[in-house]
């Protein structure tokens, strides 16, 4: 494995009028990351400098390329993919910024799969204005499973050091999250969580903690019958594939209590169900991570905040976080597939013969 190749880390600046700028030019102001990786960010010089004026930030600066493979190793390097006159607007959701943002997307993403760059950061979207003839998806996670997803299923995980929360259900609104909750559903999740905390995270043997969909769990069928037919059968055949699953849980004394802390992963049926809890207690630490694809995809756990956009008061730890996160998980992928590559360790046959050489006895 090479442990001294330092890694691209292709970044697409999101929303234009959000704070992805703000967060990216903050992160990247500490020049230490280019001990660490190889910066592309996919966006505009132009629009980089026009939001650099409002943040207390020390110099720095953009080295412009124009193909990611031109990308200097100890450089802060910006791809420029957007037109010169391209207005900013911030705090605004307008048409030019949601066409800014699939630009950047769609260079990024055909870039990561031609192996120009090794991972994907993303900077926040609007879902609304990024909507398009390119961009009909609830999310990036869909996107990016239908891109660069080589016919492997998407999962969303929320991770922070300490918090990995992963989802059955991602963008569905509620009225048909129940109706997409089945026996494999969760099945698939749990296996697929489990494969991800072992493979992405480095953590063997993972202990999984599966949530309830309906209040209290459904009180023993009292509120609602999906635990007892749907969840509990998944976590037993978990159970019998040898994955250490456990639950269902009710979520909110689960996460009340502190229960939380005893398991590695844990499973929610839908969105709000895992995300609450887990940006409340993460708060600026959380990322996004893509988990199930051939790619490695992370994103601050955070929106567009058109709130504070271009105020200059944006927190930029999340997008830190995300940057380490994507290195993180790149380099377990790496050790885990050499690890698993050869397990058996080769005979040595005699020349001609199919037969395992026996051990000659001597008369000593």
């Amino acid at each position: 494995m090479e442990q001294d190749k330092k890694i691209r880390v292709g970044i697409t600046h999101g929303d234009i009028n959000g704070i992805g700028y703000e967060v990216l030019l903050k992160t990247l102001s500490d020049t230490r990351i280019v001990e660490l990786c190889t910066p592309v960010v996919y966006g505009s010089a132009k629009i980089a400098a026009f939001y650099r004026k409002n943040i207390d930030i020390p110099a720095f600066k953009l080295f412009q390329i124009e193909n990611a493979d031109d990308a200097a190793e100890d450089q802060i390097n910006i791809i420029n993919i957007v037109p010169e006159d391209c207005k900013v607007e911030p705090g605004q959701a307008t048409e030019t910024a949601g066409k800014a943002a699939i630009a950047a997307l769609e260079r990024a993403t055909a870039d990561l799969r031609g192996g120009l760059i090794d991972v994907l950061v993303t900077a926040p979207i609007n879902k609304k204005t990024i909507h398009s003839e390119e961009f009909s998806f609830p999310g990036h996670t869909e996107y990016l499973q239908e891109r660069i997803g080589e016919g492997k299923e998407a999962m969303m995980i929320m991770c922070s050091d300490s918090l990995r929360v992963a989802l059955v259900t991602i963008h569905d609104a509620i009225a048909e999250v129940a109706p997409s909750i089945s026996a494999k559903a969760v099945l698939d999740k749990i296996l697929a969580f489990n494969r991800s905390l072992t493979e992405d995270f480095g953590i063997h043997a993972p202990r999984i903690a599966v949530l309830g969909l309906n209040p209290h769990a459904g009180d023993a069928g009292v509120i609602g019958s999906e635990e007892d037919e749907i969840i509990t059968p998944a976590i037993a055949e978990a159970s019998k594939r040898k994955v250490l699953a456990f639950g269902p849980y009710p979520a909110d004394g689960f996460f009340g209590s502190g229960a939380y802390r005893k398991f590695d992963g844990i499973l929610a049926m839908y969105h709000d169900q895992g995300l609450i809890p887990f940006k409340l207690l993460a708060a600026e630490n959380g990322v996004n991570f893509t988990a199930g694809l051939p790619y490695v995809r992370t994103s601050p756990d955070h929106g567009t905040a058109y709130d504070i956009a271009g105020q200059g008061v944006a927190d930029e730890q999340s997008m830190r976080e995300a940057i380490y996160a994507a290195i993180d998980i790149y380099r377990n992928r790496q050790r885990e597939a050499e690890a698993t590559a050869n397990p058996l360790r080769k005979q040595n046959f005699d020349r001609g013969s199919d037969k395992l050489p026996v051990e000659k006895k001597t008369n000593d």
